[in-house]
Formats: C-alpha cells, sequence, structure tokens
C-alpha cells in the first residue's frame, strides 16, 4: 500500500513546526506584545473539534504559566443567539485550521466588537478569522490532504505556547518551545507496536491525562474514533473514578499519558488501580505496576511534553487505522473542512 496522506503530514510536523517559530515570529512578538498592554483579566477561546483540544491545552498552559483564568465561549452565543458579550478585560484567542467556519468566524468577530484583544491562529493567513481579527497567527503548515488534522493540530498548539512564552517573557519556556522541532523528530520515531497490538481488534478504550495531557487525551480519543473506529472516551485521570470506572473490567484497554509534572502521581495511583481492576493498561513517561511502559521523548519542559507525546500518538494510530482496515485519509462521514453555522 502506497503511504497514506497522513503519514506523510505526520512525518512533517518537526519540518512544519520549525516553519513556524521562523516564519511567524514576528507575528507571535506584535500579539504578545498587545497582551502585556491588554493584561487581560479573562481569556476566552473559540474552537471546535481537534481545535479545540489545541484550546483546552492552551487553557492549561495559560491557566499554570499566567494565573490568568480560560474559558471556552460557545460560537453560537453570536452566530445563531446573537448575544454580545462584555470582553473588555479579556482576549479572545480562535484556532481553527481553515478560518473558515461561519460560527467561529461570528463570535471572533463579536469579541471583538464586545472589547476583547482577538487572535485568531489559523493556516490560512487571509481567512475571515484572520480578517476578523486584531492579530493572525499563521500556522505556516502547508497543506494537509488528510481528513484527520495532524500537523495543523501541532502548530496550533506551538503558535499558542509561543504566545504565551513571549507573552510572559518565560526564558525557560522560550527555550522550550525553540527546541520543539527537536522533540517532535524523536516522538515520530517511536515505538508503540505493543499498544497496536492490543488495539487491534479492540471496540472501545479510555484515554487518561491530567492537566495539558487532558487535552492530548481528548485529542487521541477523536483520533482512535475518526481513523479506526474505536469508541474512545477521554477522562482526567481524577475525573475517570468518578463514576466510569465502573465499566472497567477484566482486559478493558487504558492508554495513560503521563508526563514529569505535579500530576503525575495521580495519573498514576489512578492507572494502577485500573491495572488492579484488571484493565490492559498502556502509560507514557513513568512506570506503572501491572502496566506497559510505552516510549516517550525524556527530559521535557511540562507544558511542552505533552504535546511531544501526540506526535509519537499520531504515528502509531495512522498504523493502527491501516491495521484494522481503515483508510486513516477519509474517515466515513467526515470532511476536511466542516463548516457550522
Amino acid at each position: 500500500m502506497s503511504q497514506t496522506h497522513m503519514a506523510r503530514e505526520v512525518t512533517e510536523i518537526p519540518e512544519a513546526a520549525a516553519r513556524f517559530l521562523d516564519r511567524s515570529r514576528d507575528a507571535v512578538l506584535d500579539a504578545a506584545s498587545a497582551l502585556r498592554r491588554k493584561d487581560p483579566d479573562l481569556v476566552v477561546t473559540v474552537a471546535r473539534g481537534s481545535s479545540d483540544h489545541a484550546a483546552t491545552y492552551l487553557k492549561y498552559a495559560i491557566e499554570l504559566e499566567a494565573g490568568v483564568p480560560v474559558a471556552s465561549v460557545g460560537p453560537s452565543i453570536a452566530s445563531i443567539y446573537r448575544r454580545p458579550l462584555r470582553l473588555g478585560k479579556a482576549a479572545c484567542i480562535g484556532i481553527s485550521q481553515s478560518g473558515r467556519s461561519p460560527d467561529g468566524v461570528e463570535m471572533m468577530r463579536a469579541s471583538g466588537q464586545g472589547g476583547a484583544l482577538s487572535i485568531a491562529i489559523t493556516n490560512v493567513p487571509d481567512s475571515p478569522m484572520a480578517q476578523v481579527s486584531a492579530h493572525c497567527l499563521p500556522l505556516q503548515a502547508g497543506e494537509e490532504k488528510s481528513v484527520a488534522a495532524t500537523k495543523t493540530f501541532v502548530c496550533s498548539v506551538l503558535a499558542g505556547l509561543s504566545l504565551l512564552a513571549e507573552w510572559r517573557q518565560d526564558h525557560a519556556l522560550q527555550d522550550a518551545v525553540a527546541a520543539l522541532p527537536e522533540g517532535l523528530a524523536q516522538a515520530v520515531a517511536l515505538d508503540w507496536s505493543p499498544l497496536s497490538a492490543r488495539l487491534a481488534r479492540a471496540s472501545s478504550a479510555f484515554v487518561l491525562g491530567r492537566g495539558p495531557s487532558f487535552a492530548i487525551a481528548c485529542e487521541a480519543a477523536l483520533k482512535f474514533k475518526e481513523t479506526s473506529g474505536i469508541h474512545a472516551e477521554a477522562y482526567s485521570a481524577a475525573e475517570v473514578l468518578h463514576g466510569p470506572a465502573a465499566i472497567v473490567q477484566a482486559g478493558f484497554p487504558v492508554l495513560a499519558l503521563g508526563i514529569e509534572d505535579a500530576a503525575l502521581p495521580q495519573l498514576k495511583a489512578t492507572a494502577e488501580r485500573l491495572a488492579a481492576q484488571g484493565a490492559d493498561v498502556f502509560v507514557t513517561g513513568t512506570e506503572v505496576g501491572g502496566a506497559v511502559t510505552l516510549p516517550s521523548v525524556p527530559g521535557l519542559h511540562p507544558l511542552v511534553a505533552p504535546l511531544v507525546t501526540i506526535a509519537g500518538f499520531y504515528a502509531f494510530i495512522e498504523g493502527l487505522a491501516r491495521r484494522r482496515g481503515f483508510d486513516p485519509d477519509t474517515p466515513p462521514h467526515l470532511r476536511k473542512v466542516t463548516e457550522t453555522v
């Protein structure tokens, strides 16, 4: 079988990341300067699908780094309900691969009218979302032909982390962001074949994370659904214990995404508990009794480590999709650009 678009685009992730850091640097610096002048008390995000998972990632990163609360705004508030929001003390970050979905565009327009500093993150710098926003961070990812977003997702999070590092002028985070292309190159070469063997005939799974890695769990669960026909659900490693753990019995597959931060001990404890219930647990970033440890890239800043992890996951899920008889480029009933009102 010839190489899929998705496989090729996964291998392009490190190059796409380097291109963003080079070509969009001035746009990032301008938007970061505007954020320092605005000094927002609140950040709101506007996104759907994989882009909303990128927004969730940035929610945790901004709250941890800047101490500013971040909330997702439903685009329908502007596009359908036509309700203005008072955002005079806020910044609004819109994330969209195409920048074309009418509801997202209308929400970004409304946020600016409501007083927010509006910043679009999109792969199309002349898109409607970019045009109605005060600033645009072009992803520079190049064309993405596979329906399943990979390099555009990574570059969306990278754009947000770059903006955050420059806004807060955090030298450690700036250095970590600058080194991301190297970490991503290592990640796409990782071997997760033990997980592929377990999920070759699976029908369902849990994906667990905490903090920024919860956003990556959400993205991974979506990719399980859209590329491989697996009904995967993402949970916080805390939230899964509040009910969902009841269905975890012998042989139930669980992927726990661990990173070296303050939440790692709790994630390990949850993974150990589910393994004791009989689950087939696979974990990254640590070792857990009764679980299989998958390889990961060590020594990363905790705010960039989850992003590197998803690059390795993308390489894995493309292969799993083909192993299960799916074409990851053309998931059933989906299109590359989804436009909602």
